[in-house]
C-alpha cells in the first residue's frame, strides 16, 4: 500500500505475488486472498485508478480477475472471481467517477481562469487604448489653440514693420525673428502632431537639429536678450543621431528657462567632448530683471519684495530628464551660491555607437 505511492504498477504486481505465496496458508472465505490482503489489494487498484489513465486502471482490473478466475479453477470454487469481480468492479467504478469529477472540476477551473486573464488584459489593453485616444484628442485641441495664436503672431510681426513710417532696422529686425520663431514653432508642432495622429505619418526629410547647430541657437537667444557664452572642450567628433538632437534639445531648454526665469541674466554653455560620452553644463546667474512670479500652495511673497526665482516648476525639467533618462546619461540640476541656475548632464556614448555614427 505504501509502495503504490511511488510506484503504483509495481506495487500491483507485488500485491499479486504475495497473494500467491500466500495460497498455501490461506484458508479465508475470500481464497486465495486474505481479507487484509484482499483489502490491501482493492486499495491499489483504487488507487492506482486515481493516479493512472483509465485504460491501465481497466487492464489492472482484468488481470486481477483473470488471476482469480485461473484460482479459482484450480481449486474447484468460483467463489473467490466472483467476491472479486463485485467488488473490485464496484470499487473502482466508484475511484473512476471521483477521478473524472475530478480532471472535469480542475478543466473548468482552469478555462475560468484563463477566461479571467484574458478579460483582465482585454481591460488593460483597452485602457491603454483610451488613453492614446485620449492623448490624440489632446494633441488636436492643443494644436488648433496653439497654432491658430502662433498663425496670428507670426502674420501680425511680419505685418508690424509696414505700420510704422520708417521704424528702425532694430525694431524691424527684432520683428523678423519673432515671425521666424513663430513659423518654425508651428511647423514643428504640426510635425509633431501629424505622428500622434496617424500611424503610417512618414517623417520630413529635413533634417534634425544637432550639435552643429548650436551656434544658430545661441545668436537667436541672444536676439532674444539673452547673454550666453559657448565653451567647447575636447576634440569635436560625430556622434550618434540620438545623442546630438537630444543635446541640443536639452540646451535649447535650459536657455529658454533662463529666459523665462532669469530675465537679464547671462549664461554659458559648456560641451565637453570626454571618453566614452558627452558632457553638457548651462549656467546662468541671477536676474536682473522683473522675474514672473511663482506661486506656489504654502508660501506667497509678501508685497513689496521681489518673487523669488523659478527653479523650474514647470515640464521643462521633467522633458530634459527623459530624455537623459532614455540615453542611460544622468543628470544634475540646482540653484548655484551667486542666486542663478545649472543644469549638469552626463549623455554616455559606447564605442561601436560612434563608430557606427562616423
Amino acid at each position: 500500500m505504501l509502495l503504490t505511492l511511488f510506484r503504483p504498477v509495481a506495487s500491483f504486481w507485488l500485491s499479486l505475488a504475495v497473494t500467491v505465496l500466500m495460497v498455501p496458508l490461506s484458508l479465508e472465505p475470500v481464497f486465495p486472498w486474505t481479507v487484509p490482503g484482499f483489502v490491501a489489494h482493492l486499495f491499489v487498484l483504487v488507487l492506482v485508478t486515481c493516479r493512472s489513465r483509465p485504460r491501465v486502471a481497466l487492464e489492472m482490473w482484468l488481470l486481477t480477475v483473470a488471476f482469480a478466475a485461473i484460482l479459482g479453477l484450480l481449486i474447484g470454487e468460483s467463489g473467490p472471481t466472483l467476491v472479486m469481480t463485485v467488488l473490485s468492479g464496484l470499487t473502482l467504478a466508484v475511484a473512476a467517477s471521483v477521478r473524472g469529477w475530478s480532471s472535469a472540476r480542475r478543466e473548468v477551473v482552469a478555462k475560468e481562469r484563463e477566461v479571467v486573464a484574458k478579460e483582465e488584459v482585454t481591460l488593460v489593453e483597452r485602457s491603454r487604448r483610451t488613453l492614446l485616444e485620449e492623448r490624440t484628442t489632446i494633441a488636436r485641441e492643443l494644436h488648433d489653440v496653439v497654432a491658430h495664436h502662433m498663425s496670428v503672431v507670426a502674420i501680425q510681426a511680419e505685418a508690424a514693420p509696414y505700420r510704422v513710417e520708417n521704424p528702425p532696422p532694430e525694431l524691424a529686425q527684432a520683428f523678423a525673428t519673432i515671425r521666424e520663431n513663430a513659423v518654425a514653432a508651428l511647423t514643428e508642432l504640426r510635425r509633431v502632431l501629424g505622428v500622434v495622429r496617424a500611424e503610417d505619418y512618414e517623417a520630413p526629410d529635413a533634417p534634425q537639429p544637432t550639435l552643429a547647430d548650436l551656434g544658430a541657437l545661441l545668436d537667436n537667444v541672444r536676439e532674444a536678450g539673452l547673454t550666453v557664452d559657448q565653451t567647447v572642450t575636447g576634440a569635436a567628433r560625430a556622434l550618434p543621431q540620438g545623442v546630438e538632437l537630444s543635446a541640443y534639445r536639452i540646451v535649447q531648454e535650459a536657455l529658454s528657462n533662463a529666459l523665462r526665469h532669469a530675465p537679464g541674466a547671462t549664461a554659458k554653455v559648456e560641451v565637453s567632448y570626454v571618453l566614452g560620452g558627452l558632457g553638457l553644463r548651462i549656467v546662468n546667474g541671477p536676474p536682473t530683471g522683473l522675474v514672473k512670479p511663482t506661486r506656489h500652495p504654502a508660501t506667497t511673497p509678501q508685497r513689496g519684495l521681489r518673487p523669488p526665482q523659478s527653479m523650474g516648476a514647470g515640464h521643462g525639467l521633467t522633458g530634459m530628464r527623459e530624455r537623459v533618462a532614455m540615453l542611460d546619461g544622468e543628470m544634475t540640476t540646482g540653484a548655484t551660491e551667486d542666486g542663478g541656475y545649472e543644469v549638469a548632464v552626463f549623455l554616455p556614448v559606447r564605442a561601436e555607437a560612434e563608430e557606427r555614427s562616423v
